[in-house]
């Protein structure tokens, strides 16, 4: 069995373009499962708890070459296990948040590289920056010493039709290249598209996905 999931897999990485990033999500994914997806070429994983990928991170030290990204929602109490565990955090809400991570960041001598979550819809569901709230917020992100802005982070209400989702991440790129012309901040990098519309998010301009279902199959 999982000799086919790795087969699958690879078969997936090879449908993606080569400067497309995957970011394999592992939230209840076995440590035989991620493994699979290693010896099929991954070398991102993204964690939504940080409990479950200390445990995990100790179970595959084996595996030097990984990249850990943090892609849940992060409670500043949890910040600091953040900062030592991953060296991406994808889902920085907030400005309180990002220079809470600054501060700790620096004690512990740490440059994690970071994408700011942007809401670009109404969704009462999802955290994030609002186009304005970022806006408001350049001068004090571009004060940060520790932090690594690199990236906008992306992810659509549920309902949207394929049009509005296209849209959306299309909304995203030009929100990018907007504030790398005219800011301090370095954003070269666009997370958006799962296991639903990654092919979407492609297209618009991804730079990283965030599959997990469709790599390895619904979740328990």
């Amino acid at each position: 069995m999982i000799a086919t999931l790795q087969d699958h897999i690879s078969e997936f990485c090879n449908k993606i373009p080569a400067n497309v990033r995957i970011i394999a999500v592992t939230k209840t994914v076995s440590v035989e499962a991620m493994r699979a997806a290693y010896a099929a070429g991954i070398r991102d994983f993204g964690e939504n708890r940080i409990q479950e990928a200390e445990a995990k991170r100790a179970e595959l030290r084996d595996l030097t070459d990984v990249t850990w990204h943090f892609i849940g929602h992060l409670q500043s109490n949890k910040a600091q296990r953040a900062i030592e565990l991953f060296d991406w955090i994808q889902s920085v809400d907030s400005l309180k948040l990002a220079q809470r991570l600054d501060r700790l960041a620096g004690e512990r001598n740490r440059k994690p590289q970071i994408c700011l979550q942007v809401k670009l819809r109404t969704d009462p569901n999802k955290a994030g920056f609002s186009v304005t709230e970022l806006w408001e917020a350049v001068p004090q992100l571009e004060a940060l010493k520790n932090l690594q802005i690199r990236g906008l982070m992306v992810i659509p209400p549920i309902d949207l039709e394929s049009a509005e989702t296209s849209e959306l991440f299309q909304q995203a790129k030009e929100l990018g290249e907007k504030i790398r012309s005219q800011t301090a901040l370095s954003i070269d990098q666009l997370s958006m598209g799962m296991s639903d519309d990654y092919a979407i998010a492609i297209q618009a301009g991804a730079t990283m996905i965030r599959p997990g279902r469709v790599l390895f199959g619904a979740r328990s």
